[in-house]
């Protein structure tokens, strides 16, 4: 049984290589000489068309940056007792990302910790739905979906104690 399977492996291996291979002898061998052969043409023919120049690479962030608002968030995590802020506690940051490979959605996570004073910074992310959790050793853990919608936001979040175990 174990020498069929690994036939179907090796089969399937050698398919996707050749596949590959094929792909590769389609296209161009490489792109400084598909340039190279695209100036030596635009030389041999006069130009009657204008150069427009290229958009700068800060263009291109102003666009993307307008098509999807995004969030600068904060979050303060503090005890629900007495207030004190809670230093060293992991906060997860969970937001559907889209974009990528036919734009499809996908789960992005970013993690942090929280400073002495309890807070942490998250870059900017897009807004819509975001799950953040907090774990802190010697807290009960929390965990909340968010809907957010402006710009920046400070989110406080209030930890309890542990349920005792007798």
């Amino acid at each position: 049984m174990s020498s069929t399977s690994s036939r179907r492996q090796f089969s399937s291996g050698f398919l996707t290589l050749a596949l590959f291979a094929a792909l590769l002898s389609i296209a161009p061998s490489s792109p400084a000489q598909s340039a190279n052969q695209d100036q030596s043409s635009a030389k041999d023919q006069p130009s009657t068309q204008s150069e427009q120049p290229q958009p700068d690479k800060a263009d291109k962030k102003d666009k993307k940056s307008s098509q999807s608002a995004t969030v600068k968030l904060r979050i303060e995590v503090a005890s629900a007792a007495d207030g004190k802020p809670i230093g060293n506690a992991s906060v997860y940051v969970r937001f559907n990302e889209s974009g990528g490979f036919l734009h499809r959605e996908k789960l992005t996570e970013l993690n942090f910790k929280t400073n002495q004073d309890g807070s942490a910074k998250v870059p900017e992310i897009p807004q819509g739905k975001i799950l953040i959790q907090v774990i802190a050793k010697g807290w009960h853990t929390f965990g909340k979906w968010y809907d957010i919608e402006t710009d920046e936001q400070t989110i406080q979040i209030k930890l309890d104690p542990p349920p005792h175990w007798y």
